[in-house]
């Protein structure tokens, strides 16, 4: 990449959101997406359950938007779900359509169908997926279609540092840097996206890959743009006890329960049923809790998702990547119960948007998990994910088409960044394994106020001391910057919600306050002026 370039869309970040974005913006002038790591790496590659949407004959986008209201506990703004809920199966279809090859079987009158599956707080079938690896098909079926129309460059290894802004308060483009050459320079942009996902590798135990920095939802925050709802962090009931696959923790997709498996105690015993109607397929805040709950008061580390009783060869077909994984683990799902446990999954909170993807920063957009547009609430029901990131991509990039700002000169970025030092490195993985161990014991799936008051104590000095380090401009620096900027964030909404809602359960407050029932938005000013409360 030249030290500076122009052009028409920006686009930092390479999946669902990001792809979809470019491939519907690349016929209305050039296109320039930027990952940080190779062009398949994102969150999306490691979705497995699916993308909900209702297209079965006994579903409605009506009964989606209950399902997805209900779980967003009061704080799903009833526009953005009808407008998601409906908007969901023509451009899932679409997918189909330009080569994602869901999974499909012939029914009795010899048509195709979508082979639907059920997740946690849907009361219809109305997942689609390509049997258990449905966001590396996706990724895969994008990257094809965005690689064939010859009009969008992607560029790997690259990082985006900063966002530029002009005088007039409007995103330019962002500085960017060269993480193999170690040059630093800019893209000036008519309108930027930023589709960088979620926040999990601010936490100990993550099903996140290790990209998930929070990069995006810092970088917005740092220029001025509003952030929403960080206090709720989803947490993934299921992640397979004891894994570790490339920084992460391996997710055993919440599908496996859909099709009967059960949430058991380390004896044996079945335990969902006491906390919610639905037993194990309850809303996730409800089963990653419940599964907390029955691991802190036994002492035991982990609980046991059972398929045993659930017929082998259809475990084998429909689920071959967690049977693969886990029989890598020694672990034969067919005739042995799963050791599982919660972990960091999804953000619900991010840069707050409008309904066509467009942050409070003119000419910055942002759609996906560092996004928050107002569908999840205070819970995210699953498999919305993908659909959402579908949908704000598409309506982001019908409003970048006829933004007519012409991308102005922003000021040059700086120098070169310069390879980092054994003992600088070792500084800053110690300052990023201080704040995953305080977010997780303090900011985790149960809160108090004092540990939520010890969390922002603590990260604003562990802040105060990296920023007054030498800025070496590595990778491992830029990210460790923007996590302890997330981690600020989440901590400090955390604080401002008296309240349990959601996937915010704080213990001092174990009641739904009726006074609470909006977003908590923060801004830049907000935190400067240190107006962080309990």
């Amino acid at each position: 990449m030249p030290e500076f370039q122009q052009t028409d869309y920006l686009v930092v970040g390479s999946g669902i959101a990001g792809l979809w974005y470019a491939l519907r913006v690349s016929s209305h002038g050039s296109v320039l997406v930027i990952t940080k790591k190779n062009d398949a790496e994102s969150a999306t590659n490691y979705a497995q359950g699916g993308i909900a949407a209702a297209v079965a004959e006994d579903d409605s986008p009506e009964r989606h938007a209950n399902d997805t209201t209900i779980a967003g506990m009061g704080l799903a703004h009833p526009d953005v779900v009808k407008m998601v809920t409906e908007s969901g199966p023509g451009l899932v279809r679409e997918l189909y359509e330009i080569g994602v090859h869901f999974s499909t079987y012939l029914d009795a009158k010899g048509r195709r169908r979508f082979d639907l599956g059920r997740e946690g707080g849907h009361h219809r079938r109305r997942i689609l997926h390509a049997a258990d690896y449905t966001g590396m098909e996706i990724e895969r079926g994008l990257l094809q279609a965005v690689r064939a129309t010859g009009r969008v460059r992607v560029s790997e290894e690259h990082f985006a540092v900063d966002l530029l802004v002009g005088s007039d308060g409007c995103c330019l483009g962002a500085g960017v840097l060269n993480t193999v050459s170690g040059e630093l320079g800019a893209v000036r942009a008519r309108a930027t996206m930023l589709a960088t996902g979620g926040v999990g590798q601010a936490y100990l135990h993550t099903t996140n890959p290790q990209i998930a920095t929070g990069d995006g939802i810092a970088m917005g925050f740092r220029a001025g743009a509003r952030v929403a709802n960080m206090e709720f962090v989803q947490f993934h009931p299921t992640s397979l006890y004891g894994s570790d696959v490339g920084g992460r923790a391996f997710l055993v997709t919440e599908a496996l329960r859909g099709e009967g498996a059960l949430l058991r105690t380390s004896d044996g015993q079945p335990f969902m049923g006491k906390y919610h109607p639905d037993g194990a397929l309850a809303p996730r805040d409800v089963v990653a809790r419940s599964a907390h709950a029955e691991m802190r008061a036994r002492g035991d580390e982990y609980v046991l998702l059972d398929a045993t009783h659930l017929p082998p060869s259809r475990l084998r077909e429909r689920f071959p990547n967690v049977y693969r994984n886990c029989l890598e683990h020694g672990i034969d799902m067919t005739c042995q119960p799963i050791p599982v446990v919660p972990a960091a999954h999804y953000a619900c909170g991010g840069l707050q948007v409008n309904d066509w993807g467009e942050t409070s920063l003119p000419g910055l957009f942002a759609a996906g998990e560092c996004a928050c547009s107002g569908l999840h609430g205070a819970n995210r029901l699953a498999s919305n994910s993908l659909l959402e990131a579908l949908v704000f991509a598409d309506r982001a990039a019908r409003r970048a088409a006829v933004v007519r700002r012409t991308a102005a000169c922003g000021s040059e970025c700086g120098s070169a960044g310069r390879p980092v030092s054994g003992s600088e490195a070792t500084a800053v993985e110690e300052v990023r394994r201080a704040v995953r161990e305080l977010m997780w014991h303090e900011a985790g799936i149960v809160r108090r106020d004092t540990g939520l008051r010890k969390a922002a104590e603590r990260l604003g000095e562990l802040e105060n001391r990296f920023l007054a380090a030498p800025d070496h401009g590595s990778v491992q620096w830029l990210e460790t910057r923007n996590t302890l900027t997330v981690a600020r964030l989440v901590v400090a909404c955390a604080r401002r919600r008296p309240e349990s809602r959601g996937l915010h359960y704080n213990e001092d407050h174990p009641v739904l306050n009726e006074s609470l029932v909006h977003d908590t938005v923060l801004t830049q000013d907000e935190m400067d002026d240190g107006s962080e409360q309990d």
